[in-house]
């Protein structure tokens, strides 16, 4: 047995913990654990998605209404988002710009032209 080259030893993959017989430089036991690390050290780092200051959540569960929170601390759920909004100005309590404007508001009058992309 050379003792400057241990490669009769077996180490554990880096990725799969699986023992396998050391040849070279090889840090793992198959192909697929190669890519599977390289895979982890190249992923770009994902950024958060949080929650607008300005978007009005209403969890399912107890109906509360939130602004710029999506999870419900009392139901220890998701809430589901209804859109843009605040604090209406008279009782104080988060409301969505869509319940302020009727469903006709929203779409298109008949005979008016739009110019998107023009």
């Amino acid at each position: 047995m050379n003792s400057v080259r241990n490669d009769t030893e077996t180490m554990a993959c880096a990725v799969c913990g699986t023992a396998f017989r050391r040849s070279g430089r090889r840090l793992h036991c198959s192909d697929a654990c190669r890519q599977a690390a390289w895979r982890r050290r190249s992923q770009a780092p994902r950024e958060p998605i949080v929650a607008k200051p300005d978007t009005v959540y209403q969890c399912p569960m107890c109906e509360v209404r939130l602004i710029g929170e999506q999870y419900c601390e009392e139901c220890h759920s998701f809430a589901r988002r209804l859109g843009p909004g605040g604090n209406c100005p008279c009782c104080d309590e988060p409301i969505s710009i869509t319940e302020l404007l009727q469903p006709e508001q929203f779409a298109a009058r008949k005979g008016q032209k739009t110019t998107r992309g023009r």
